[in-house]
C-alpha cells in the first residue's frame, strides 16, 4: 500500500478508501494533495473494484488553501487550475471504476467540486455544499460550471454561484445535486453498504455506463445509439454477462467476478 503525506489511502475486499487528512485545515486542498488525490485514485482504479472518497475530521474539503504559496495575491489561478487541478479532477472524474464521494462535513468552493465530480455522492445530512467562490471575488471552478448545471439546471446553479449560499445536504438530494442525503447515524453504514454492492458488481459494465453516459452530454441520439450498441456488445462478451443470465435463470444472485 501506497504512504501518502495529506491524504490516507485503504483497500480492503475490492474497495479503496481515499480519506483527505488535513483535518486542522478542514482538508483544504494544497499543492501536495492534489497531486496525491490524483495518484491514488489512479492507483485505486488498478487495485479495486470501487473508490470512495471522504474526509477525516469534521469536513470533507474547505476548498482551496489560500496559504498554499504564502498568500493568496502570490497564487497563479490559472496556472494551478491547468497545471494541479485538472490532472487531480481528470484522475477523479475519468476513473474506470465506480466513484462514490462520501460527504461526512461542509464541501465548499473546489471542495464541493471534487465532491461532484464523483459518480455517486452520498452525504451526511449535517453536511452542505457551497460555491464560496464570490465570497472572496471569485467564479466557480474545479468543474463547478460544468456539474452544476447539468446537475440542477441553470436557474439553481446560477443562484448557488452568485449567492455563494450553504446548500444543505437535504435540499442538494432533493435538487438531483447529490444521489442521497443520510442521517448522521446511518451515514457511515450506508456509503460502506453502498461500496460493497458496487465492489461485487460487474465492473465491465460499470465502466461502460459510465463512458455511455458522461458521452450523452455531447452526442446526438443517433451518435449516442451507436455508442450504446458498441459498448453493449463488449458487455456482451464478459463472463460477467453468462454469469448474469445464468444466475437469472437458476434465480440466484449472480456472482460477479469484476474484473
Amino acid at each position: 500500500m501506497k504512504d501518502y503525506t495529506t491524504i490516507a489511502l485503504d483497500i480492503a475486499d475490492d474497495i479503496a478508501v481515499l480519506r483527505l487528512n488535513r483535518p486542522d485545515r478542514m482538508n483544504a486542498l494544497n499543492t501536495l494533495m492534489r497531486a496525491e488525490i490524483a495518484d491514488a485514485a489512479t492507483f485505486a482504479a488498478q487495485n479495486a473494484r470501487v473508490l470512495v472518497l471522504t474526509g477525516n475530521g469534521k469536513a470533507f474539503c474547505a476548498g482551496q488553501d489560500l496559504s498554499d504559496e504564502g498568500t493568496a495575491a502570490a497564487l497563479d489561478l490559472e496556472r494551478v487550475l491547468r497545471d494541479e487541478y485538472l490532472p487531480m479532477l481528470r484522475a477523479v472524474g475519468e476513473c474506470t471504476i465506480p466513484t462514490i464521494a462520501a460527504v461526512n462535513g461542509p464541501a465548499a468552493g473546489a471542495g464541493a467540486n471534487l465532491a461532484l465530480c464523483a459518480d455517486v455522492v452520498i452525504a451526511a445530512e449535517s453536511a452542505y455544499f457551497m460555491q464560496a467562490f464570490t465570497r472572496i471575488g471569485l467564479m466557480p471552478d474545479a468543474g463547478g460550471t460544468y456539474w452544476l448545471p447539468r446537475q440542477i439546471g441553470a436557474a439553481k446553479a446560477m443562484g448557488a454561484a452568485l449567492f455563494a449560499e450553504p446548500i444543505s445536504a437535504n435540499d442538494a438530494a432533493s435538487w438531483g445535486m447529490i444521489w442521497e442525503a443520510v442521517p448522521d447515524m446511518e451515514f457511515d453504514a450506508r456509503w460502506r453498504d453502498r461500496a460493497a454492492h458496487l465492489a461485487s458488481g460487474p465492473t465491465e459494465s460499470y465502466r461502460h455506463l459510465k463512458t455511455a453516459i458522461r458521452s450523452s452530454w455531447d452526442n446526438g441520439h443517433e451518435a449516442q445509439l451507436d455508442l450504446e450498441a458498441r459498448l453493449q456488445g463488449a458487455c456482451g462478451q464478459t463472463r460477467d454477462f453468462q454469469e448474469g443470465v445464468v444466475a437469472f435463470q437458476e434465480k440466484r444472485p449472480p456472482r460477479f467476478e469484476g474484473r
